[in-house]
Parts: structure tokens; sequence; C-alpha cells
């Protein structure tokens, strides 16, 4: 991580941050709310941590806010905050996906720069208006595709774009995990989790919460995004409504061809998260068991592995990196970090007090939002038409 804090620099103080959401048993609520805080860039002063007032104050005294900064509605806190002088600068979006049109919406409306986690929402329609609706408050918006926040996927893509190993052929990824194995749904607690009701998460629960990810990351390491989607998509538990397979093969505009397998109903897998990038002169492999380390694959059969913290990265890797020599472990909340720090530099860049960096233009953006949906939409039109070959919707 470069040194120094440029919004202490810019404005004496880090960026005033609001969350929505994350009271538990949420996983990503604490990750979100320690990654906002790593590198000094924001401060988290409100929230609504539930949409229940009562459960909201809570959850947000326990984690430090102040009584009065607990809130039971958005529309509350939007009016108090905005009558006090220290009152929110920032929103962070981590509610269910049904929620995410109109929270940003509101937040745009109130001139706050807005951290929303994938998916952008539910519909493409709505995706896209939420684009529209951005460009024209001209607040600043990220998207938490947490991977590419990782600092050896960002050494991955530069070294495709440098062609280390010539033009891309040939991608593989697999992202398997076993949550949902059994019909968990059937019991007490999973009947409370909201993913797994398709009226909250949308219309493919396995292509919203974990293909867009997949679909991000083509764009994002091969600096070139999905043409065309062949897919089938389903279920493997019997008796579940939500979509927990998928297996979809794709192609490059440049002629790449591409194959992703999704579940998180493969039972026994945690979180197995591979990619693989193969080209004319060899392949660049990593994985989220072993995610500061690159494996890079040659003609001759040499293989090479390099690891986060080596002084000959790109600059983009060591600007994500915080621990400057190799051997040290960073991991999914140093990801998040990655994304809250260019989500800073966009807001100093959006004032006029700073350039924008590099950091920024890393950050997934609501732009990658919109083309998530229409990746969704894809496979689903594909899966329907017994995996027939369907182009990507455009994503304006």
């Amino acid at each position: 991580m470069s040194e120094g804090n440029p919004v202490l620099a810019a404005l004496g103080r880090p960026i005033r941050l609001g969350i929505l959401g994350g009271a538990p048993p949420s996983m990503i609520g604490p990750a979100h709310r320690m990654a906002a805080a790593l590198d000094g860039r924001f401060t988290l002063v409100a929230g609504m941590m539930s949409s229940k007032p009562e459960r909201s104050l809570r959850e947000g005294v326990a984690i430090g806010f102040a009584e009065e900064r607990c809130y039971g509605s958005l529309d509350e806190l939007l009016v108090r905050e905005k009558a006090r002088v220290d009152g929110v600068e920032a929103l962070a979006i981590i509610t269910p996906n049904d929620s995410h049109t109109a929270y940003c919406k509101a937040a745009f409306a109130a001139g706050l720069d807005v951290m929303v986690e994938k998916p952008l929402c539910n519909d493409l329609g709505e995706a896209r208006e939420l684009a529209v609706v951005a460009r024209q408050s001209g607040v600043a918006v990220a998207l938490t595709h947490t991977y590419s926040g990782y600092p050896m996927l960002r050494e991955m893509r530069a070294r495709i774009l440098a062609g280390q190993i010539g033009a891309v052929r040939l991608i593989q990824i697999d992202y398997l995990a076993g949550g949902n194995a059994t019909l968990v749904e059937a019991t007490p607690e999973g009947a409370a989790r909201w993913r797994l009701n398709p009226e909250i998460s949308g219309p493919s629960l396995i292509l919203g919460d974990i293909g867009t990810h997949a679909h991000h990351l083509v764009g994002f390491v091969t600096g070139e995004p999905m043409a065309s989607v062949s897919a089938e998509v389903g279920t493997l538990v019997p008796g579940r409504k939500v979509h927990d397979v998928a297996q979809i093969r794709f192609r490059q505009a440049g002629g790449a061809r591409g194959r992703i397998e999704l579940s998180n109903a493969a039972a026994g897998a945690s979180n197995l998260f591979t990619i693989r990038i193969f080209g004319e002169t060899g392949y660049l492999a990593w994985s989220h068991g072993a995610p500061n380390e690159l494996q890079l694959g040659r003609l001759n059969g040499d293989i090479i592995v390099t690891g986060a913290g080596r002084p000959d990265l790109s600059p983009a890797a060591r600007d994500a990196t915080r621990l400057s020599r190799p051997g040290h472990p960073e991991g999914l909340i140093e990801a998040i970090a990655n994304l809250y720090s260019g989500f800073a530099d966009l807001i100093l860049a959006r004032r006029g007090l700073a350039p924008v960096t590099d950091m920024a233009r890393l950050t997934p953006s609501i732009e990658d939002g919109v083309a998530g949906l229409a990746f969704v939409m894809a496979c689903l039109e594909s899966s329907a038409a017994g995996g027939a070959s369907t182009p990507l919707a455009s994503s304006l």
C-alpha cells in the first residue's frame, strides 16, 4: 500500500461513512466495517443496521455508534444526518439485493457517495437506470467485487495486459461452495436466510451471488469482456426454489473461449475459487486458498510461483499490498479494504481534491454492476433455450 493517506492530506480527517445492513449473523457486515476503517480513509459514524428499529439500535450501539446515530430507516438517517455538521458523506449498502435500487436512488439524490454490495440490483433495467441516475448526480459509486482487490489478481491483470503470456486463448474458472448442499431452507435457521428467497435474492441466486464475481474477473484480468454465453442453470438439491448450480461456456470478442463452473451445493467444498488464464506462450493461475501466490507456467514446462510483497511486482499489485515482505499473508479484509481505498480516491477526485488514481481506476464501478446483470440475464436466456449461444446485452 502506497505511503501516506491522501484523504487526511486533502480533508484533514477521514471521510464520514454510514452503513446500511450487516447486523449479525451477517459475515459481510463485519468484513465491510473492518475494511473501511483499515487504511484510515473512512470513519464509521452512523448506520441502519436493520430495518427493525429496536434491532438497529441494539446492534449499532454494540459496534460503537452513538444511540442517536442508530437509525431504523434510511429516510430517518438521511434527514437527521443532513442536519448535522458532522453528518455522513458516504454510504455502504450491504442490505439484501431487493433493496439496493431504492437505497441507491435515495443516496444519490442526497448527494452521498456509495459503496454497494454486488449484485448491483436484481433487474437489468433497474441497473441501467441506476447508472444513469448516478452519472446525473455526479456521485462516486463503487461495487464490492472483492476478488479484484487481491494484489495477485491485480498482478495477473498487469502481466496479461503486458503480453507476458501472449494473446489469451482459454479461461477456466471454478467457484464451488458447499453451504447449500442440503435443504437448509427447510430448517428454522435456513428459512430465515434471505438469499434462499428468490423474491429477495433475485432471478438466480447462483448467478447473482457467485457468478457475477466470475464474470467480473474475466474482464478485469484479461481487459476484455465476455461477448456471448452458453449456459445451463439449475438446482442440485431436490425441493429448492433457487438456483444452486450453473455451468457456463463463453467467448470473448477477440476469440478466446472459456468455461465457468459454479455451485454453492457442492458437498464438502469451502469457497474453492480458482482462475486459470491460458495464452499463446503460457498460463497464469490463482487460487483463493493461496491468495498471496500467482503461478506462471511456460511452454517449456517451467512453473514459477511469485508472491505478494516482492519488489518486482507491478505497481498495481504493490499499491494493493500493506506488508512489504513476502511470506506475510493478506486476505479478504485487505482485499475489500483496497476497494475502499479506491472508493476514497474516487470521492476525492469527484470533489476536485486529487487526480484519479490507478487504485480508483481498478475499483469496480456501477457500470460493472450493470454488466453483471447483463451476464445473469444472458445466462438465464441461454439456459431456457437449451444452452443456445446468447450474446450479452449492452451495459448502456
